[in-house]
């Protein structure tokens, strides 16, 4: 009987010419360490339908958008994933913003056959647990070398301390890789020190730094670990450089941190002063609609939105399955640039120096990912 009435639904549908939506669920962290990449890929991702400048329907049916609060907890984006899936019957998930969550989902994802694509998920395992996870980044084993180099030819460091955030994969992952890469390339690191999301005393990590009195001080974290012990630093009289990573690329960084925040360097996906092509209206438009500069977590959120429209275009279906294999074959002009996708999930891409000053993210440089490779074969890898 339930059956039956769905089919006479549909065909109701088909009468009154309003087709089926196709879902596309977005699995985001609105609370949580990571609220803040959240609540930035949301507010784009409507932002960008609302103004048209990306699509709102393909081949010829609407295309809706359902939200998960994924918490910043893996077991809740697990939850989240296999809600989308089984009840809300998405063809393909947007999220999650931070590794851990992904990491999470991804095998409900994989064994579901629906793929996924995390707009910020750096960390190299997250696309490796099977052939329908994808990512719009790059990868900490490529952002840690990177930052390594930064260290020693930007800031002519030759010593380093690093904070890591033990409870994150992504700033677990990070850090090993930065360790790797400064000591491969002639620095040594002096003291490797952690941290655990939502410590607000630093001073037993302080005081070791101020002991061994590092040229610079890595830390691989989210903005709300990095702001509190910026502050705690600068009123214990440490100087140093701070270096940090993506992570940082949030407001709440500034509005935490202050003053201490100052001259913080952080490696980074984007930003708008890069923009071209598409981006240069999704730029003008953001600042008027929102007041205020967009920023890459919102950015690479679209982008993915972007991928998956792409991918339902080209393959000519809204099947999952069909949605993966041009997913595999990507290449799109997207807001954060041309983006190639490899089969693996991974694509290629350039790296952005930001830096705090005068209370704002301040474009230094570019680091292109031909970059990377190069440092790696420094490094004998």
């Amino acid at each position: 009987m339930k059956f039956r009435l769905a089919v006479l639904a549909v065909a109701a549908l088909g009468v009154l010419g309003l087709a089926q939506p196709i879902k596309i669920g977005c699995l985001l962290e609105f609370t949580g360490g990571c609220a803040a990449y959240g609540q930035m890929a949301r507010d784009a991702l409507e932002f960008a339908r609302a103004v048209g400048i990306v699509p709102t329907e393909v081949l010829g049916r609407p295309i809706e958008l359902v939200y998960f609060d994924a918490r910043t907890e893996p077991t809740e984006a697990a939850t989240g994933a296999t809600r989308l899936i089984q009840v809300e019957k998405v063809v393909a998930i947007i999220g999650t913003m931070c590794s851990g969550p992904f990491l999470g989902a991804a095998e409900i994802v994989q064994a579901a056959g629906v793929p996924m694509i995390g707009p910020t998920t750096t960390n190299p395992l997250t696309t490796q647990v099977g052939d329908y996870l994808f990512r719009a980044c790059f990868t900490d084993d490529d952002q840690g070398p990177v930052a390594a180099d930064l260290a020693l030819s930007f800031f002519g460091a030759k010593t380093a301390a690093v904070v890591i955030d033990v409870a994150q994969a992504y700033c677990v992952g990070l850090g090993k890789y930065f360790i790797e890469a400064f000591e491969a390339l002639g620095g040594k690191v002096v003291a490797t020190l952690y941290c655990r999301t939502g410590d607000v005393d630093y001073t037993a990590q302080l005081t070791e730094i101020m002991r061994v009195n590092p040229d610079i001080i890595y830390t691989p974290n989210y903005y709300t670990e990095v702001a509190l012990m910026a502050r705690q630093a600068r009123d214990l009289g440490l100087t140093q450089p701070i270096l940090g990573a993506d992570g940082l690329y949030a407001p709440e960084l500034i509005e935490i941190g202050g003053a201490a925040v100052e001259g913080i360097h952080f490696t980074t996906f984007w930003h708008p002063d890069l923009a071209t092509g598409i981006a240069l209206r999704y730029v003008e438009e953001y600042r008027k609609y929102f007041g205020r500069d967009p920023d890459a977590f919102g950015a690479l959120a679209v982008d993915c939105y972007l991928l998956i429209v792409d991918a339902i275009q080209r393959a000519g279906s809204a099947d999952p399955k069909a949605i993966k294999e041009a997913l595999q074959t990507a290449d799109l002009e997207v807001i954060t640039g041309r983006t190639i996708m490899t089969p693996q999930g991974d694509p290629i891409k350039d790296f952005v120096f930001l830096k705090v000053e005068n209370g704002q993210f301040v474009y230094a440089t570019m680091i292109p990912a031909a970059r990377a490779a190069e440092i790696k074969k420094l490094m004998g890898k």
